[in-house]
Order: C-alpha cells, then sequence, then structure tokens
C-alpha cells in the first residue's frame, strides 16, 4: 500500500480491533514516508513527533488543537507537554500497535502546523 499525506488528512478514524486491523510493518513504512518528521518508537509500538515553539503559549495552543481532533476522531494520543515543545505519540491500543487512524491523526496534526 501506498500513502501520501493529501489521502490521510482526507479520511476518518473508524473503530478498529484485533491483530487484523493492525497496520503491517510494510504499511507503517509507507505511512511514515508520507508523514515527515514521524517516526516509530523505540519499542515499534506506535509513532511519534516532537513539535517545538516559541514559548508556552504556543505550545497549549497546539495542545488543544490536537485535543480537538482527538474528540472529533475519537482517536486520542499520548502528550508530552514542555514549555516550549509538546510530543506527540500514537497507538491503537485495540490493534496492540499501529493502525490506519495513528496515520490518519498524525496527517491531521500536521495540518495544524500548516496553518
Amino acid at each position: 500500500m501506498t500513502y501520501s499525506i493529501e489521502s490521510l488528512r482526507t479520511q476518518h478514524c473508524v473503530p478498529r480491533k484485533g491483530k487484523d486491523a493492525g497496520l503491517s510493518s510494510d504499511d507503517v513504512v509507507a505511512g511514515l514516508a508520507a508523514l515527515a518528521g514521524w517516526q516509530r518508537t523505540s519499542d515499534g509500538s506506535g509513532i511519534r513527533k516532537e513539535f517545538r515553539f516559541p514559548d508556552y503559549f504556543h505550545t497549549m495552543a497546539f495542545v488543544n488543537a490536537v485535543a480537538s481532533i482527538a474528540h472529533r476522531e475519537d482517536h486520542h494520543p499520548d502528550l508530552e507537554v514542555h514549555y516550549d515543545r509538546c510530543a506527540v505519540h500514537y497507538s491503537t491500543h485495540d490493534v496492540g500497535g499501529l493502525s490506519l487512524n495513528d496515520l490518519i491523526c498524525a496527517a491531521r496534526v500536521e495540518d495544524i502546523r500548516a496553518t
């Protein structure tokens, strides 16, 4: 499968459960190729990216925008929030790793940075 950021950002999350709903290693590699700067986590069960900001206000504005995406898509990341940066981690617990939902939400987070 090939992915583009454009194709990912136009999709919406749907409930995904079980190993069969997870992405293959090849699909994860293809998805990450479409998402600049996103990396597989060290244990391989998720993806992450760190975003940097000039100050706390901009960091929190970003966090709130990510929270809005999470609410709309019903897919929630783990966030590490600091004064001038925020790391976003996606995985799908119900599949025991990565699903298409993680790539979709990562693409939507990229849209925040583009505006």
